[in-house]
Parts: C-alpha cells; sequence; structure tokens
C-alpha cells in the first residue's frame, strides 16, 4: 500500500485516520493541506475516485462565503472554484494508488490491501 493523507493539523478526523494506519503498521505520508496544497493532478485523481468534487466539498468549513458561492457558480467552474480554495475540502483525504476516501471511513480502509 502507498497511503497519503492529505489533512490538517488540528482536524480530530485526520488524527483519527493517522491513528488509524499507526495501529496497523501501515507506512503512510502526511501532508499538511495548510502548508502545501494538493497539485491539479492529485486533485483531479483525487475527485475521481470519490465520484466527483461534489464529495470533497466539507459543509462545515469555516468559509461560509466561498462555499455558499460554490453552490451557485455554473457547474464547469465549481471544480476550479475548490481547488483555488482547499481549505473547503473535506479532510482527510486518503489516497491509496487510484482510490481515495474523503472523510474518515474505516470500513473503506479496511478493504485496501
Amino acid at each position: 500500500m502507498n497511503i497519503q493523507i492529505f489533512g490538517r493539523g488540528k482536524c480530530f478526523d485526520t488524527k483519527k485516520a493517522q491513528r488509524y494506519f499507526k495501529e496497523r503498521g501501515v507506512k503512510f505520508q502526511y501532508i499538511d493541506l495548510k502548508e502545501k496544497e494538493m497539485s491539479r493532478g492529485e486533485f483531479r485523481s483525487v475527485c475521481q475516485a470519490v465520484g466527483g468534487y461534489d464529495a470533497l466539498v466539507d459543509e462545515r468549513a469555516k468559509d461560509k462565503d466561498t462555499l455558499a458561492l460554490l453552490r451557485y457558480l455554473a457547474e464547469e467552474d465549481r471544480e476550479e472554484k475548490l481547488f483555488e480554495n482547499q481549505q473547503l475540502i473535506r479532510t482527510p483525504v486518503v489516497r491509496n494508488g487510484k482510490c481515495a476516501t474523503a472523510g474518515y471511513c474505516p470500513e473503506i480502509w479496511k478493504g485496501w490491501s
């Protein structure tokens, strides 16, 4: 497995994801989204794996203005706006090759080998 965890230092779900993999002896790479955002290729790969960019949006994000703007943008502009404002992404984003999840999803991670 080649696990990458994209998250934020103060996110409890990110900490739980890290603990989940540590307890199982699975090595992972942690990327703090406040320090280094996803590249465009990573972002597109994750969007495709989770079923579209709508699945990445964190409805509880602090930036309510940009969150509201996302809802009213044209379909083709939403993905670009989310890429530009990655603080709106639900964390943790956990990648394993072409597979990815947004949020804490241990039931899916169990099936990864």
